[in-house]
């Protein structure tokens, strides 16, 4: 079984800051990439960003430059830093995971959600 457990999520005022966090576990043959989407009420989940194996980023228009993914390979663990943090970035992010499995089955994962709220 794999599982992914994200924490992170809070609630802060507009132009403030948050990290997410998300580790993977469990029968991981390798990782393809990691990422974070989100979902607000009533819109549907959108891709914020992924960084993939090799390093490779993708960032929805809405976050570039003032989010960034990185990755942590040695602990299965990708991050999002979110900074300059507007009212419409309110959602529950998803980390997702796209890997092989010890079975060498291709598997998407997602995670539990984290919300983030940016209210004043």
């Amino acid at each position: 079984q794999v599982q992914l457990v994200e924490s992170g999520g809070g609630l802060v005022q507009p132009g403030g800051s948050l990290r997410l966090s998300c580790a993977a576990s469990g029968s991981i043959f390798s990782i393809n990439a990691m990422g974070w989407y989100r979902q607000a009420p009533g819109k549907e989940r959108e891709l914020v960003a992924t960084i993939t194996s090799g390093g490779s980023t993708n960032y929805a228009d809405s976050v570039k430059g003032r989010f960034t993914i990185s990755r942590d390979n040695a602990k299965n663990t990708v991050y999002l830093q979110m900074r300059s943090l507007k009212p419409e970035d309110t959602a529950v992010y998803y980390c997702n995971l796209k890997a092989i499995t010890t079975l060498r089955a291709a598997a998407n994962y997602w995670g539990q959600g984290t919300q983030v709220t940016v209210s004043s």
